[in-house]
C-alpha cells in the first residue's frame, strides 16, 4: 500500500513547489541530474517564468535538454554547465525558489559526486538570491561516499541560520533502511 504524503522526500519536495511556485516566478535547479526536476519546475513557472538549472556533467546538460524538448518546455530553461557554486555568475535577479539534489547523477558516474566545499558556498550564494518568502530545498543522499560528510555540513550550515531571519526544517524518514534521502527546506521570511 502506497503511502499519501510521506512517500519520499522527492514527493514532498514537489508538494512545496506545487504550492509555492508560480506562473512568472524566477526559479533554480541546481542539479539538473536527468532533468526531471528541472521539467517540472519548468512547468510550475509557465511561460513568464524562467528556470536556471545548473549541473557540472555534460550527459546531465544533454539529458535535461533531451526531456525539455520532449516536453516542449525548453524555451523556459537556461542550461548552464557550470558548477552551481557560481549560481551568481549567471543569476542576478532575486530568485523564488532553489533546489538541490546532492549526491550523484543516477544511471551515470557515481565517483562524480556532489561536494562539501562547492555545495556550501552554493548555498549561501542561494541564500542571498532568494526572495522574501522564497524556499530553498535540499535533498540530502548520504549513502554512497563522501555523502555523509556532505549531509553534516549542509546540515551545520543551514541549522545555524538567524531564526529571525529563515525557517528551517528537517524531513528524514526514520523508520527506513537503505539511507533514504533526507528533506532540508529554508523559507526566508518576508
Amino acid at each position: 500500500m502506497k503511502s499519501k504524503f510521506f512517500n519520499k522526500a522527492t514527493d514532498i519536495a514537489k508538494y512545496i513547489i506545487r504550492e509555492s511556485v508560480k506562473d512568472g516566478d524566477i526559479v533554480i535547479d541546481a542539479t539538473a541530474g536527468n532533468g526531471n526536476d528541472t521539467a517540472f519546475l519548468a512547468d510550475q513557472v509557465g511561460v513568464n517564468g524562467k528556470v536556471f538549472a545548473f549541473d557540472i556533467q555534460d550527459m546531465a546538460i544533454q539529458n535535461t535538454r533531451k526531456k525539455l524538448q520532449e516536453l516542449n518546455l525548453i524555451n523556459r530553461v537556461t542550461l548552464i554547465e557550470d558548477g552551481h557554486e557560481n549560481i551568481d555568475f549567471y543569476v542576478k535577479n532575486e530568485v523564488n525558489l532553489i533546489i538541490f539534489n546532492l549526491g550523484y547523477l543516477p544511471k551515470g558516474d557515481h565517483k562524480i559526486i556532489t561536494k562539501s566545499e562547492t555545495t556550501i558556498i552554493a548555498l549561501k550564494k542561494g541564500l542571498e538570491l532568494l526572495s522574501k518568502n522564497g524556499i530553498l530545498l535540499v535533498v540530502i543522499y548520504s549513502g554512497h561516499e563522501g555523502g555523509k560528510e556532505e549531509s553534516i555540513e549542509v546540515e551545520n550550515l543551514l541549522s545555524s541560520l538567524d531564526q529571525r531571519e529563515y525557517n528551517t526544517i528537517k524531513i528524514d524518514f526514520i523508520n527506513q533502511k537503505n539511507k533514504p534521502p533526507v528533506l532540508i527546506g529554508v523559507e526566508k521570511k518576508g
